[in-house]
């Protein structure tokens, strides 16, 4: 595991399972929304996001976190590992909304500097709708994968403690 994609709803743990899993490991972890959002929670122009994730990509070893559909099949094909967190939607609710009091105000550490944590309606909406708008089409695409690529679906948080122990 060298280069390593982890997936998942908005809340499903990927930023927290890249941190833990770049300690494991000793691997860069890559938070793709630093990179992504800029001040004040401008996004960057697609065709610098393109170059941005390519020249993140391009590095020897790394552990990435986030969907960014328009760079995912890009993504899938660099890594040797993905990792999709396939967690109940009210888990992942519950989880935006305790890190949205845990940070209320600030900017949390895998987020772009000057992106106070926030709230709103479109991405409730999108964590919500995540499980039957999303995640067949994420399942069909990692099942079309070549067999070179190491593909862990992971359900539940205890799945994810037990991946970590024997990581």
């Amino acid at each position: 595991m060298k280069k390593i994609l982890v997936i998942g709803s908005g809340g499903a743990g990927k930023s927290t399972l890249s941190r833990q899993l770049g300690e494991r490991l000793n691997l860069p972890v890559i938070h793709l929304d630093t990179h992504y959002w800029n001040a004040g929670w401008e996004p960057t122009p697609q065709d610098k996001w393109q170059q941005t994730v390519e020249h993140l990509m391009n590095q020897d070893t790394w552990i990435m976190d986030g969907n960014y559909s328009g760079t995912m099949n890009a993504r899938l094909e660099a890594a040797d590992t993905v990792i999709f967190l396939d967690m109940p939607r009210l888990l992942c609710l519950w989880r935006v909304f305790r890190r949205r009091w845990q940070y209320a105000g600030k900017t949390r550490p895998d987020m772009a500097s000057d992106c106070p944590e926030q709230l709103n309606w479109e991405f409730l909406s999108w964590v919500w709708t995540y499980p039957s708008r999303r995640r067949s089409s994420i399942l069909t695409r990692l099942a079309t994968l070549p067999p070179d690529k190491t593909v862990i679906i992971l359900r539940s948080p205890a799945e994810v403690r037990q991946f970590l122990r024997s990581v």
